[in-house]
């Protein structure tokens, strides 16, 4: 089922309707002089129950003789299509309202209500493949906020397109997804963005110029904590009991999507998927791309040859109660190897690394050998020397800041889409944090401490434990 709202674009005018097609007109011809094929064979959903792209991948997939540039409409806009649109991608797309949002795709007419409200003109969706095939290239880029296991396909299906992509953090829901994304990215040449905005607040930015400026020392140790899951949602499940018809709003069969089939419950959707395997990475791949940003941009996370995880209440299914995660960052240039400690579901940090302090629920530390900073993932520094920030005036800006940074994030990465700077989280350093952060769940999972080979993406010393760094596709959903 697709719903579709007609009239026109907003902020077009006949004159620039007229060359928003023409890009694609051309590229058509040209396809079928050449008697191009009628589909990308690389980009081909191979899925029995629906062929919904027989006819559009000669012109979506690229013609070699035009280059694929934004097709910008009245005001040097964006048009933008967003990919899951309710409850998250709702705040995705609005952060995006300055361009022309000219469709959104959403498998919950519930949850996209509120969207489809707020942005009427644009054309309706249930799946993102129909959304691609019909909008052919009046789409510049997208934003994906559908569940981890979702984000890959559609996000590599529009890089593939020359689309820019702004993804929901983690990136990806597997090591593997996260480097495949992040070469296609750098191959198409298109701009990215991963969805962790507190690397665009400007007090944290300004505690990265410390770090980096040595205010510290040297730093050997890092340790991030979160109070997920619990409050938040649950982990340590067996699989529910609670099953039930889907709600006739919801197309469930789109919502797996990639995973494998299985009854609709009120359990995993629409919120409390982040605890279950399936679906969601757990506390650790949730709110890891949040805390692990300030260290990654002072510090630079990525890399990990060692990781060793210790937890409680896994289940097949499901993270688990708490974690405790410990990764070896090798040395990088000039910066010295340093440890990386992750503490979820109630676990905390050493008292002893900030004394008479009471750890908030969320929060990251600095050890160095001259200062130890406490702060969280969007800035607030203290110092255990009582130093402050008036100590630093004399350390240079070196990064930009903006005060309403929530939106200077997707600022950022719609400038980068009409050839600006990159974003400051885009896939090259997403990328290689989400596999950092993906390795520690591979570890919860093992068990086991892990020797991990970064190079050919292996874990050398349990085999076993490699069936986590890839998963197996349900047929009918492989690129």
């Amino acid at each position: 089922m697709v719903h579709e709202v007609t009239g026109e674009t907003p902020g077009r005018t006949r004159e620039t309707r007229v060359l928003h097609i023409l890009p694609a007109f051309f590229e058509a011809m040209g396809a079928l002089l050449l008697k191009a094929p009628a589909m990308n064979p690389v980009l081909s959903f191979r899925s029995s129950r629906r062929r919904f792209l027989r006819r559009s991948a000669a012109v979506t997939a690229g013609f070699p003789l035009i280059s694929r540039l934004p097709v910008l409409g009245a005001n040097s806009r964006l048009n933008i299509a967003g990919i899951g649109v309710g409850g998250k991608g709702m705040v995705d797309i609005t952060g995006c309202d300055t361009e022309n949002l000219v469709a959104l795709c959403d498998v919950d007419d519930v949850r996209a209500a509120d969207a489809f409200k707020r942005f009427p003109d644009a054309r309706r969706f249930r799946d993102f493949r129909q959304m691609f095939d019909r909008m052919g290239r009046g789409v510049d880029a997208v934003t994906v906020s559908t569940p981890d296991h979702m984000h890959f396909l559609p996000a590599m299906w529009a890089i593939e397109r020359g689309m820019g992509v702004y993804c929901q953090k983690p990136l990806t829901h597997t090591i593997d997804e996260a480097r495949r994304l992040t070469e296609a990215a750098r191959r198409k040449k298109v701009a990215t963005q991963m969805g962790n905005q507190g690397r665009s607040n400007p007090q944290l930015r300004r505690e990265v110029e410390w770090v980096r400026a040595g205010v510290l020392g040297t730093v050997h140790e890092v340790h991030c904590w979160t109070d997920r899951p619990g409050r938040w949602w649950k982990q340590g499940m067996e699989a529910p009991t609670d099953i039930r018809p889907a709600p006739a709003t919801l197309d469930w069969d789109l919502w797996l999507g990639v995973a494998a089939p299985r009854p609709y419950s009120p359990a995993y959707a629409p919120f409390a998927w982040r605890g279950f395997w399936d679906f969601g990475t757990g506390a650790l791949g949730d709110m890891g791309c949040h805390l692990f940003n300030l260290p990654d941009m002072a510090l630079g996370i990525r890399d990990a040859t060692r990781v060793e995880a210790w937890s409680e209440g896994m289940t097949h299914v499901a993270g688990p109660r708490w974690s405790v995660v410990r990764w070896d960052i090798p040395a990088e240039g000039p910066r010295p190897a340093f440890t990386l400690w992750w503490y979820d579901g109630g676990k905390l940090p050493p008292a002893a690394l900030f004394p008479g302090e009471t750890y908030a629920d969320n929060g990251v530390i600095f050890v160095g050998d001259r200062d130890v900073m406490l702060t969280n993932y969007n800035g607030g520094a203290k110092f255990r020397s009582g130093r402050t920030a008036a100590d630093f005036r004399s350390v240079p800006e070196t990064l930009p800041k903006c005060t309403d940074w929530d939106r200077c994030h997707y600022r950022e990465w719609i400038e980068a889409c009409k050839g600006g700077p990159k974003a400051l989280s885009d896939f090259e350093v997403a990328g290689p944090m989400t596999e950092v952060v993906l390795l520690g769940n591979v570890a919860v999972r093992s068990g086991r401490p892990l020797t991990w080979d970064r190079t050919r993406m292996r874990v050398t010393n349990d085999a076993d434990a490699n069936r986590w760094v890839r998963q197996q596709d349900r047929r009918g959903w492989t690129l």
